[in-house]
């Protein structure tokens, strides 16, 4: 006898391909609205699933997980942070965490370097002024921004993300500052002609551009403080393409409004999908709709990965991309 297919409750509309093979694989409950699900939806669905696979908009806490029934043995998230998730109280709960770390990497680094040429050269200010036909022909001081090439980069978080960071603004010219909770091996620093800093604040002092790539904990909640802010040069761009919760957004907009700040490039925000009004007025902030990982091979590589976890759990091993509290 065949043994049964475990039921796999997908929150969000996955590529279309992904879905094909989810059915072929398990008995899988598709979301044929591309939309959050309430908390009760939520509730339904780890109250009935063997497996769970959510996204970044579902909030997994610890009320929920306080209803899930007593099949669900895998949270096999769509997507790399698992913030949204309560890992620890998953883990006492006897239920597995999974992630898709490495397949956003050189999507997100390549719109984080979109964004540390966007907002210096004033990209988004000028497709706005051809839009309203306010362009009245060339001139030799109008619409001047900064050029990037021999400016300093402090990358907060060299992991996956800011190393690929790293490569692609040393290729612009720029001088690679770091700060990590440990420091790098010496032939990783060298690869990147990167300069360690022990202290976040005394970087902050010095840099000319900020680019934020660590992940949202508790204790990384605000990590770029008001008072941090306060640390940065005036001519000084912060870019923030991890999580809005890193970055004290109303300090920051306060910030560029009285002129304390050249610029921000933010993909993403702290109350998604809010957008501080400040922010959405300035013509210092390029703005974009957390889009850092939108690409088809993105989505589809993360796809496999959900796909490879849960197969590797419900085949009795321990799926290659588990999450344990200790790694958050």
């Amino acid at each position: 006898m065949a043994r049964k297919k475990p039921l796999v409750v997908v929150t969000r509309k996955l590529p279309d391909m992904v879905e094909t093979r989810m059915r072929e694989l398990f008995e899988t409950r598709l979301s044929h609205e591309d939309r959050p699900l309430t908390q009760a939806e939520l509730v339904e669905a780890v109250r009935t699933a063997d497996v769970l696979v959510p996204t970044v908009t579902d909030r997994i806490d610890a009320g929920v997980l306080s209803q899930a029934g007593p099949n669900l043995r895998l949270i096999a998230n769509f997507g790399n942070g698992v913030d949204n998730i309560d890992v620890d109280t998953a883990t006492a709960r006897g239920i597995t965490v999974t992630n898709t770390p490495g397949v956003l990497t050189e999507d997100t680094a390549d719109m984080t370097m979109a964004l540390i040429l966007a907002v210096p050269r004033r990209i988004a200010q000028g497709i706005k002024v051809i839009e309203r036909e306010e362009w009245h022909g060339w001139s030799p001081t109008w619409m001047l921004g900064h050029r990037i090439w021999g400016k300093r980069l402090g990358i907060i978080g060299m992991g996956r993300i800011g190393q690929a960071v790293a490569r692609r603004a040393l290729a612009f010219g720029m001088s690679i500052h770091y700060h990590n909770r440990r420091r790098l091996p010496a032939e990783i620093e060298e690869k990147h002609e990167a300069t360690w800093w022990e202290s976040l604040d005394q970087m902050l002092a010095r840099m000319d551009v900020i680019s934020i790539h660590c992940p949202h904990t508790p204790g990384t909640y605000h990590l770029l403080s008001a008072r941090r802010l306060k640390l940065l040069k005036k001519e000084a761009y912060v870019v923030n393409t991890a999580r809005g919760e890193v970055l004290d957004e109303n300090a920051l907009a306060r910030m560029l409004e009285a002129g304390e700040l050249a610029g921000a490039g933010l993909d993403v925000f702290e109350h998604e999908p809010a957008v501080n009004p400040k922010l959405v007025k300035s013509d210092r902030v390029v703005l974009l709709p957390h889009m850092g990982s939108a690409t088809i091979e993105g989505r589809i590589d993360m796809g496999e990965k959900v796909i490879i976890n849960i197969k590797t759990f419900m085949d009795g091993h321990r799926p290659p991309d588990r999450v344990l509290p200790s790694m958050l």
